[in-house]
């Protein structure tokens, strides 16, 4: 049982920790990040916000909306449509561990003011090993995470959507029920707006846009039978960007995305703090429900202030499109190295048909030893109504 549990959590700490190498020790013993059940969920699953550093929130309508803000697709111009995303993750590390997201939407009515959004995804850790102290394999486990989710959106005004959506969430790293270890299960909700207007420009008009994301509100996750629960990603994105037109062909977008999760800090030994005291501020954050959480992770950093604002990560992203049909896309992510340490460059194109349109992008990471150094993303998309026409 031991043996699995630490099989187990090098897996997971492999996976998803990325280590900011510091020489200091202090530096090192305010390594904080914020922990949660099933962080793929994290994860940017398409190559268009990949390629953006990770941006979506306020960015133009498309195909992968529904994980950055799914009322847009209450903006989309085509009925319908539908994509699939692949991500070889850490490729550095590993050779099979890949995250695939599949997406569309469909709108409803007869002026299309409502639309109806879903995506799959699957996030497979490949395939791990369990050993003996002598090195002899004796079981092989096949993690995976996924979360299948149905959005609702509907356009309020011209300018204006509110999307609501529900997912439902399993992470399982394998066990046997034997060995005490059993899936996550969780169930959450998205609640999310988008806006957009016409500004003037000089002589032409840009667009300006701006939207709000509040992601994975749902019960914590367990996989001891409710001994330990973990709370889920919460995640507040807000972001706004302006799509300025350069002339006739040639169009400019700069867009900013602002995220906060909405988790509460794990406890941490204080000094001096007698075994029962900890004991006891353990127990407390293990049954906080998962809305009071949220209210607490506005103010709850051992830190204060100062450590909440470094829980604050932001990217910023600008995309180049000719006639909207070939894209260039660049941005940048910034974590706080207290808080993760998660700082890259990405690059991006697409290439967009009548039919289909398809994406790719590749990460550049700032910092020394980032196992998500040279990730790559593609996506392939179809537009219904491109197919539509013609198969006329």
């Amino acid at each position: 049982m031991q043996l699995l549990k630490k099989n187990l959590l090098i897996v997971i700490c492999l996976m998803f920790t990325v280590l900011a190498k510091a020489d200091d020790d202090d530096l090192k013993n305010q390594f904080s990040p914020i922990n949660t059940a099933v962080p793929s969920l994290s994860i940017a699953p398409d190559a268009r916000g990949g390629g953006m550093g990770d941006n979506g929130a306020a960015t133009l309508p498309d195909i992968s909306s529904q994980y950055w803000n799914p009322s847009k697709y209450a903006f989309m111009e085509s009925k319908a449509g539908v994509g699939l995303s692949y991500t070889p993750w850490m490729s550095k590390i590993v050779r099979d561990v890949a995250l695939v997201y599949l997406s569309g939407y469909y709108k409803l009515g007869q002026y299309e003011r409502h639309a109806l959004g879903a995506s799959l995804r699957y996030f497979s850790l490949g395939e791990v090993p369990l050993t003996t102290i002598g090195g002899e394999t004796y079981q092989l486990l096949n993690p995976y995470e996924m979360a299948f989710d149905l959005s609702y959106s509907i356009k309020l005004s011209e300018g204006f959507a509110f999307g609501v959506t529900m997912r439902y969430i399993r992470s399982d790293m394998g066990a046997a029920i034997e060995y005490d270890l059993t899936p996550g299960n969780a169930v959450a909700a998205d609640l999310s707006a988008y806006g957009e207007r016409y500004v003037a420009m000089g002589r032409n008009e840009g667009l300006w846009s701006g939207g709000i994301n509040i992601s994975n509100m749902g019960n914590k996750v367990s996989y001891d039978g409710g001994a330990t629960n973990q709370f889920l990603p919460t995640n507040l994105r807000l972001g706004t960007g302006l799509l300025m037109p350069l002339d006739e062909y040639n169009q400019l977008g700069i867009y900013v995305d602002v995220n906060k999760y909405l988790v509460p800090s794990k406890p941490t030994r204080l000094a001096d703090e007698s075994d029962e005291d900890f004991e006891k501020r353990e127990d407390e954050y293990n049954n906080t429900p998962f809305v009071k959480g949220m209210l607490k992770s506005f103010s709850d950093a051992p830190g204060g202030l100062r450590e909440e604002l470094r829980e604050i990560n932001f990217s910023v992203a600008a995309e180049y499109n000719y006639n909207n049909q070939f894209f260039v896309r660049g941005g940048y992510f910034y974590e706080h190295q207290m808080k993760g340490n998660r700082q890259y460059f990405s690059l991006g194109a697409g290439f967009r048909m009548n039919v289909f349109q398809l994406d790719a992008a590749y990460l550049i990471s700032t910092v020394p030893s980032n196992p998500l150094d040279q990730t790559l993303r593609f996506t392939l998309s179809f537009d219904m109504d491109g197919l539509k026409e013609l198969f006329k």
